[in-house]
């Protein structure tokens, strides 16, 4: 299972002037929001790649700090389905993917290794979810390659996980929900 960390957005809802990274502002622990969500992903899978745009040399040294290799992707300018396409078809070899988001650094370690062990079989899409609700990560099986490569801008995989072959796991945990998209989702 290859992990990747979509790390390449803009957070314009965090701060409309692109001034500020939400991504590499700071936890009350020190580390940034990136880092967290890198260092969880590469416990449960190491060998996870994170997907930034070219040119943000401070959060590839965050995200190699803390366990990912970088694929730096011109491609994720346009948006997440861009990003993911890239990094699916440069791992095109993996027996399956599980996306986490680099906005999101309280999900747990077994969150994600509960959903990257619900991928037994090719055709598999499985995600964290909470209370019945879908959140992240989510993993898609190597059938899922051909779908995953061809995604462009913005829109990303929601089409594939509304369908039928979506498997919920249930994480215990509404951290699997939660992510930073404003300010005021830092905690003090």
């Amino acid at each position: 299972m290859q992990g990747i960390l979509l790390a390449a957005g803009y957070g314009r809802r965090f701060d409309p002037t692109g001034q500020t990274s939400k991504l590499l502002a700071r936890l009350p622990d020190g580390q940034t929001v990136a880092a967290r969500a890198a260092r969880t992903l590469c416990t449960a899978l190491p060998g996870s790649i994170a997907v930034i745009r070219p040119g943000q040399t401070e959060l590839a040294a965050q995200l190699r700090g803390a366990g990912c290799h970088i694929l730096e992707s011109a491609e994720a300018e346009a948006g997440m389905g861009s990003a993911l396409a890239h990094a699916v078809r440069e791992t095109a070899a993996a027996a399956g993917w599980l996306v986490a988001l680099a906005d999101m650094p309280w999900v747990p370690v077994a969150a994600i290794r509960a959903v990257a062990a619900a991928i037994d079989t090719p055709n598999r899409i499985a995600a964290a979810a909470f209370d019945g609700q879908r959140g992240h990560p989510v993993a898609f099986g190597a059938h899922w390659a051909p779908q995953l490569a061809a995604l462009n801008g913005e829109h990303g995989a929601r089409d594939l996980l509304r369908g039928p072959d979506l498997w919920l796991i249930d994480a215990g945990t509404a951290d699997v929900l939660r992510d930073i998209d404003l300010p005021a989702d830092l905690p003090r």
